[in-house]
């Protein structure tokens, strides 16, 4: 007969050392923590969730009609807020003016705002806003229904404003007669611009001239010809140091205002169609810092050697290059693997004439090549046999969707260079598209950092009009994957506007 032990656990009160805890110390602790394992710590005593709530400065709401009530008790407990994200789902109401007014009154201190699909939100409201929040730096708005009245509102008042994202405000009204934004007191601290999906994005314009001290401009499917508007910005604010056009009415003419400006380090082409050999050329020849450079081509053949060749010759400081729809030869291939020493990250994407010649011309020459992705090129195990020896210093090659890249040649290839990450995968080919995404790598400093409880976006199609027949017939043609982004998603670290 087995007897049972029974064991007795008496636990005896020891000395609580974190109640000795200056506020402080918790808070920084609190700091460190994810915004889960926070609210789980903000459930634990009243003082930590006092604590929790003081040391909070970024927060995300859902910002449905029905938050105006809760507004009072939730910036007397989180009154230290100072990034702030409303969030409504497009099938909802949004908040109103009047909410915005309360959170404003009680976020004086605000820095960051990101509004989304905030749609009852009206010039009055923002214009409120403005004046109570003065400290702004950071404004991104999307799918919202206020107007120019109060952009201008937050131009005039937050003097400190640095970075201002604008996507789909449907309050500007259609036609030649919407009302110019800007310039404002803003003017003067704006570094960074950024338009997408706008009818009347060249109302910014004396925005965009006045900024002197801009350093990045984004332009996104944004209507109308920019050509002149380009050479005016150009021609006052010299100091930009990146530009990113896409699927954008701009030809050689825009990019020859663009060669102004001396300091440019980072260029995007993505989906200009009128822009040529020509365009480059004239940016490469004057524009020397150039580090990096992303071209979507969209197979129209009009960028290839002689624009890259000239790249090769006058910018030596290219670190991260990449080609989608763009068709060089081993001619442009072979002068910028000998001339750019620094290429660390290079991308080729659906091209028809990179093959195997090209790819062993990269594994000879690219001595300081980090990072390669080939996405339906016609390379073999033949050009895949040359990285064996070549590129000393390669950790990663990316190989999609090359169908004479075997199994058998990438396993080869991770024997004979144990410390290469060899990714394979020979999918069918399909339609090569570099569009930017909200969170791509086209698209970073101006969005805010994820914030708690962020809800996802919805997807809202837009379309754009006064473009030319040959850029709309372009235009319809259906996108696919984020190429850039699954390419350099992991591969560009920081900030794209620093020094690599």
């Amino acid at each position: 007969m087995q007897v049972e032990e029974q064991t007795e656990f008496i636990f005896c009160e020891g000395p609580d050392y974190i109640s000795d805890l200056p506020d402080e110390c918790l808070a920084c602790i609190f700091q460190s923590l994810n915004s889960g394992d926070r609210k789980n710590c903000s459930l634990v005593c009243r003082r930590w969730l006092r604590i929790e709530g003081q040391s909070r400065h970024r927060l995300s709401l859902n910002a449905q009609s029905d938050l105006l009530p809760l507004v009072p008790f939730l910036f007397f407990r989180f009154d230290s807020v100072t990034k702030l994200a409303l969030k409504c789902d497009r099938r909802s109401v949004s908040i109103g003016d009047e909410a915005l007014v309360a959170i404003s009154s009680r976020c004086r201190n605000l820095t960051r705002l990101k509004l989304r699909s905030c749609r009852e939100l009206t010039d009055a409201g923002v214009a409120a806003f403005a004046k109570n929040c003065k400290a702004l730096k950071k404004l991104s708005c999307g799918s919202c229904s206020f107007g120019t009245k109060g952009m201008n509102a937050i131009l005039d008042n937050c003097a400190s404003l640095e970075e201002l994202s604008v996507k789909r405000l449907r309050g500007i009204t259609d036609g030649a007669a919407a009302e110019p934004v800007g310039p404002g007191l803003a003017a003067a601290s704006l570094k960074t611009i950024c338009l997408k999906e706008l009818y009347n994005g060249q109302c910014f314009g004396p925005l965009m001239i006045g900024s002197k001290n801009l350093k990045t401009l984004k332009l996104f499917r944004c209507s109308g010809d920019w050509d002149k508007l380009l050479q005016v910005i150009s021609d006052r604010v010299t100091g930009m140091v990146e530009i990113h056009l896409e699927r954008l009415q701009v030809s050689d003419t825009g990019l020859a205002a663009i060669s102004n400006c001396l300091n440019l380090e980072i260029l995007h082409l993505v989906k200009t169609p009128e822009c040529t050999d020509m365009g480059l050329v004239s940016i490469a020849e004057r524009c020397r810092l150039l580090r990096k450079l992303h071209v979507d081509g969209w197979k129209t053949n009009r960028i290839g050697d002689d624009g890259l060749s000239a790249v090769a010759k006058y910018c030596p400081n290219l670190q991260e290059l990449v080609l989608i729809g763009v068709n060089p030869t081993k001619i442009s291939v072979e002068l910028l693997a000998s001339n750019c020493q620094n290429l660390e990250r290079l991308a080729l994407c659906g091209s028809d004439t990179v093959g195997d010649a090209e790819l062993s011309c990269i594994a000879a020459k690219c001595v300081a090549l980090k990072k390669l992705c080939i996405k339906s090129c016609p390379v073999s195990d033949h050009g895949m046999e040359a990285l064996a020896n070549g590129c000393p210093n390669l950790v990663k090659v990316k190989v999609k969707k090359c169908r004479a890249v075997t199994c058998e040649c990438a396993d080869w290839l991770r024997t004979k260079r144990g410390s290469l990450a060899v990714n394979l995968d020979c999918g069918e080919p399909e339609h090569q598209d570099a569009s930017v995404r909200d969170g791509g790598l086209l698209e970073n400093v101006v969005e805010f950092h994820s914030v708690a409880n962020q809800m996802p976006l919805p997807s809202i199609a837009s379309s754009s009009t006064g473009r030319s027949t040959f850029f709309k017939s372009r235009l319809g043609l259906l996108s696919g994957k984020n190429l850039v982004a699954c390419t350099f998603r992991r591969w560009s670290g920081g900030n794209s506007s620093s020094r690599g």
